[in-house]
């Protein structure tokens, strides 16, 4: 079953198209800048060149249509018919409560997830325009939403329950929900595979370190916490964002500089985390360049970001009674050898060793990174999202078909 995958953002749409249940990789590629008059459509498929192309793509729809266009292309494409097409995943940021599980889409799919809109307005809106524009142009293809949430639909009560009034999470379903949760199932279980293991027999610590980070704590199976809460802004420090703080600060900043909440919201969110602190970029490379360069601020915000991702490993640690392996995954936990072996300073104490040589040779691909025999394994491995959602995709329209 060849099974289109999509990630609808405000202005771009990433895509990949795989075999199903082999999980072979097609094609994928991205359009970006939708709306704007030069959109980039960039394609690869999988034993073809990468090409680009650009024009205008005014929205969701076009942008789509191209997507389908280009897998169809004789010179570029990968099928010759858009029925072949069977199915479509799409990736739904937020389920709220009210999705603990991926779903088929239908009518009542669809006002349930217009009702977890106020949730994450800056991203299930975008989600939908994907899952509307494929309704127009593959009709006859049944669509799936896999949530972000969802892995933590399990939590225990007293690790998604802050300590508010509890009127406002019975009012306005106020609670840590955790984000990226595809990404840490996978590598989760990937980790599980590698070290002739299952996910469910072991205490495992997974961190997602791209320009949002996160992480979770998975006990024999289910991901018991998680950094991010309410809304992706808690937890690690990331890129632009601020990630812990203290709650009366902004009180206090809002007051003095006087902020609205628009102003304040984008202070966090955009101006914040590494962009920040550093005065210089939100990107990790452009980062440990000025360290390497003896910039200051720079290396302030390196030593914060990984101090910050070493206390959660620590916090999760005593939350799960032990751990048995710890996962860096996305662009810098895949990428960054330095920010890895940061993040392992001072972990020696309970059996976390890290092997300098294996970790400088872990970049873009997976691998173990702890010494031989050390009681807790240190892992890198990619990440793979798109793969998550076409398999609960195939999962369920096989389900139905059957």
């Amino acid at each position: 079953m060849k099974i289109l995958v999509l990630n609808s953002g405000s202005s771009s749409v990433k895509y990949q198209l795989l075999d199903m249940p082999q999980g072979t990789r097609m094609a994928s590629g991205d359009v970006t800048r939708i709306g704007m008059s030069a959109a980039v459509l960039a394609h690869r498929a999988f034993d073809k060149p990468e090409v680009k192309i650009s024009g205008e793509i005014l929205d969701h729809i076009m942008a789509i249509e191209f997507v389908v266009s280009i897998l169809l292309s004789p010179n570029h494409g990968v099928i010759k018919d858009k029925s072949e097409i069977e199915a479509i995943g799409h990736r739904v940021v937020h389920g709220g409560e009210e999705f603990t599980s991926s779903a088929l889409i239908d009518s009542q799919f669809l006002d349930k997830i217009k009702e977890c809109i106020e949730l994450a307005p800056l991203h299930n809106p975008h989600n939908l325009r994907g899952i509307n524009a494929c309704k127009k142009i593959l009709p006859d293809a049944p669509q799936v939403g896999v949530f972000d949430t969802a892995l933590y639909s399990n939590m225990p009560k007293y690790a998604y329950i802050y300590p508010l009034p509890y009127i406002l999470y019975k009012k306005y379903q106020i609670r840590r929900y955790g984000f990226h949760g595809m990404s840490h199932y996978y590598v989760s279980r990937r980790a599980g595979q590698i070290l002739n293991r299952t996910r469910e027999s072991m205490k495992i610590i997974t961190v997602h370190l791209g320009n949002g980070c996160s992480m979770s704590a998975h006990d024999m199976g289910v991901a018991v916490d998680t950094s991010m809460g309410f809304t992706p802004l808690e937890g690690l420090m990331m890129g632009t964002r601020c990630g812990d703080i203290d709650p009366a600060i902004i009180l206090n900043v809002m007051g003095r500089e006087e902020l609205s909440l628009h102003e304040a919201n984008t202070l966090l969110n955009k101006h914040s985390g590494l962009q920040g602190v550093s005065g210089l970029s939100s990107d990790m490379r452009d980062i440990q360049s000025a360290v390497e360069a003896g910039n200051e601020q720079a290396k302030l915000a390196l030593d914060i970001y990984c101090y910050r991702i070493r206390k959660y490993i620590g916090a999760y640690a005593v939350a799960m009674g032990g751990v048995d392996c710890i996962v860096f995954t996305a662009g810098i936990g895949e990428n960054s050898a330095i920010v890895r072996e940061m993040c392992c300073q001072g972990l020696d104490f309970f059996g976390a060793e890290l092997d300098k040589a294996k970790n400088a040779e872990a970049v873009r691909k997976e691998g173990i990174i702890s010494k031989d025999g050390a009681k807790v394994k240190i892992l890198a491995i990619p990440t793979n999202e798109e793969l998550v959602i076409a398999e609960d995709t195939y999962k369920i329209v096989s389900g139905k078909k059957n």
